[in-house]
């Protein structure tokens, strides 16, 4: 799969991706933070799904209806455990499953959702 990392999700989630053999870009690479709408448009742009703390895309994505190639969310995830719910998340569902959608994580729930387009 194909991933852009969130500056706020940390280079552990991204450097674990890669070694599982993902696609991965962080959105610390390039330059200082874009903001919120640039970050999700070059993620839709380059169809990657966005891995973010920030619960701000949902805003984007479901009251705005600004494209996405999918968003995984985990607010209030300590960082301690970022990589082993990711790791769960791809574990349990599939590829078509995640992209286009919305994977929010709190805690040991999963709840995907396919916003409208």
């Amino acid at each position: 799969m194909r991933f852009l990392i969130d500056r706020c999700a940390g280079k552990r989630i991204a450097d674990r991706l890669r070694v599982l053999g993902h696609d991965v870009v962080e959105a610390r690479e390039p330059s200082p933070d874009p903001g919120d709408d640039a970050l999700l448009a070059w993620a839709a742009a380059e169809r990657r799904v966005l891995v973010t703390m920030d619960k701000d895309f949902g805003e984007l994505v479901y009251r705005q209806s600004a494209p996405h190639a999918g968003l995984i969310r985990l607010p209030h995830v300590p960082s301690a455990k970022r990589v082993a719910l990711i790791e769960q998340v791809l574990a349990d569902y599939s590829p078509g499953q995640i992209e286009g959608a919305v994977v929010t994580v709190r805690g040991t729930r999963v709840r995907i959702s396919m916003p409208k387009r």
